[in-house]
């Protein structure tokens, strides 16, 4: 079952629902006919044995004329007076009748209670049911019983008329509702299969292409609204992958074809040692910078990926103070202060390792784009941490904040040779990978100031 289409489980399913249903109303339709009939047969049979009682009572003594005439007819309907013992009352000799009920059916027999019966080879009547009723009744001071019946034959014949309307109806109209339900079933899921065939046109140089939508809002509907919206996401990830090949490429370009130039130079004009040296250090330091952007980049995929942080419980000051150490020398170089603000005591829960890189990145750009003295700080915002690198520079450009932290973007594209524009993108992909965020700003005063967000420990 579960390896046939859709479309024709559901019409399986539908029909035997429906023919289930079908039977119920067809067993209904037959009970409720018989007991209709039966009902007004009773009837008939009641009133006509309330007529007979009365035309018996017109005598003191023995049946009156009329009493006779009616007890005398024959053909579907008929009638008869017994005794209690089961003996046919004043019958005429010359024409003796067996009687239709037996002394067991008339011991429950009372005067006022009638009782139905319905028997088949009734002595006298042949094989065909009737339907019979007793009435008790006083008669000579003694108890009678009245008798009339009626051939069943006309109502057999309508429920086998019925029955055989039946059972040619109800099966054409579950052949009728079977077909609907097929279509129908095809209408419903012709949406689902517009999806697919757009679907299976959809590739990656056609990414800008949406599955169609039906016109009502039902849960097609939003099964075709959470798949484009799934495919728009697919969309911008793969636009910005392209982005980042590129991007990388042409980074990349720039500092191979230096190292070629110097490696070039050296071969036919390092004349002299001094020369030959010089060139080389030169190859070495972008062949540094070469090796510093394969790392980047490959972080940033690593994030990208969904790289497992090593997390726990860490100072906060502690990782400040760390930092500060490590690039201390540098800032002497640059003749710039590094100051650590005054101990919060607030934990987070981190990677150690990455929010060191993170930190070190944010004051790498500081020493290379900023000015003064830099001060590193914490701040507790509600369940949250958050690291604080300011200076005292010009600040960054205000058309550079909306996205400065998109890979490849530089803070001052005129001095592009210094970095690659990849150390805000390791920042903010490390704040996201620890549930966090990063940002930047210029403070009022003058100067940068940009954070990182990390949850408490």
């Amino acid at each position: 079952m579960s390896r046939l289409p859709i479309r024709l489980r559901v019409t399986l399913a539908f029909t035997a629902v429906m023919a289930i249903v079908l039977a119920g109303i067809g067993v209904f339709l037959h009970q409720q006919l018989r007991t209709e009939l039966d009902n007004s047969i009773d009837q008939d049979l009641h009133a006509r044995a309330s007529e007979l009682v009365g035309q018996i009572r017109v005598s003191d003594a023995g049946l009156g004329e009329a009493a006779r005439t009616a007890l005398a007819a024959r053909g579907e309907e008929f009638a008869q007076v017994l005794t209690s013992s089961g003996m046919v009352f004043d019958a005429p000799a010359q024409r003796p009748e067996p009687p239709v009920l037996t002394s067991a059916d008339l011991a429950g027999v009372q005067p006022g209670a009638p009782v139905a019966f319905e028997r088949r080879g009734v002595p006298g009547l042949g094989t065909e049911p009737v339907r019979l009723v007793a009435s008790g009744i006083r008669f000579e001071h003694q108890a009678l019983v009245v008798v009339v019946g009626r051939s069943l034959a006309d109502r057999d014949q309508a429920l086998s008329s019925l029955q055989t309307l039946l059972l040619i109806g109800l099966p054409l109209a579950l052949l009728l509702a079977s077909l609907t339900a097929y279509a129908a079933a095809g209408g419903a899921l012709r949406p689902v299969e517009a999806m697919r065939r757009r679907a299976a046109e959809i590739s990656a140089a056609e990414s800008s292409q949406r599955l169609p939508l039906p016109p009502a809002r039902d849960e097609l509907w939003r099964l075709g609204e959470t798949l484009n919206a799934m495919l728009d996401r697919i969309q911008a990830a793969l636009e910005r992958e392209r982005a980042f090949v590129d991007d990388a490429s042409h980074e990349l370009r720039t500092p191979l074809a230096m190292h070629r130039s110097e490696l070039e130079l050296a071969l036919r004009y390092g004349g002299s040692e001094a020369e030959l040296r010089a060139s080389i250090v030169s190859a070495a330091e972008e062949a540094d910078r070469l090796s510093l952007l394969a790392e980047n980049l490959l972080v940033l995929a690593r994030f990208d990926r969904g790289q497992a942080l090593k997390t726990e419980v860490l100072d906060a000051d502690d990782i400040l103070e760390t930092v500060r150490e490590r690039l201390a020398g540098r800032a002497g170089e640059e003749s710039r202060t590094l100051v650590v603000e005054p101990i919060t005591a607030a934990a987070v829960r981190g990677d150690r390792v990455r929010l060191e890189q993170a930190l070190s990145n944010l004051v790498e750009n500081a020493l290379r784009h900023g000015g003064g003295e830099i001060r590193l700080s914490t701040r507790e915002n509600g369940a949250s941490v958050e690291f604080h690198v300011t200076d005292e520079g010009t600040g960054f450009a205000p058309e550079f904040l909306a996205d400065a932290f998109e890979r490849f973007r530089l803070a001052d594209p005129a001095r592009g040779g210094a970095g690659a524009g990849l150390g805000l993108s390791i920042v903010k992909a490390i704040a996201l990978a620890h549930g966090g965020d990063a940002g930047v700003a210029n403070r009022p005063g003058g100067g940068a100031d940009v954070w990182l967000r990390i949850p408490q420990g």
